[in-house]
């Protein structure tokens, strides 16, 4: 995907397990979690909270939000916009 993998955190305790980074200035924002509804909300509300901190002005807002799960039945994206993918997809 030509980019890079980082990990975020600021000093208001936002975080983020990985942003991919592309070298032409687009960005992701994706949560790694076990799997269950619970975690999965969790990971999504954390990136929409940072996300929503980003000021657009000076960067672009995120080309899209992910959570990546170690099990399920399929991905899907929530009506939030995240996006809930199993890990087994991003295999090439």
């Amino acid at each position: 995907m030509d980019g890079q993998l980082y990990h975020y955190r600021d000093g208001n305790g936002l975080e983020c397990d990985t942003v991919l980074h592309r070298r032409n200035g687009s960005y992701a924002l994706l949560e790694v979690k076990l799997g269950g509804e619970d975690h999965i909300n969790a990971g999504a509300a954390s990136m929409i909270k940072l996300a929503g901190n980003i000021d657009t002005d000076k960067m672009p807002a995120p080309s899209f939000m992910a959570v990546i799960i170690g099990v399920g039945q399929y991905a899907y994206q929530r009506q939030d916009g995240v996006y809930v993918i199993l890990i087994g997809c991003l295999k090439d």
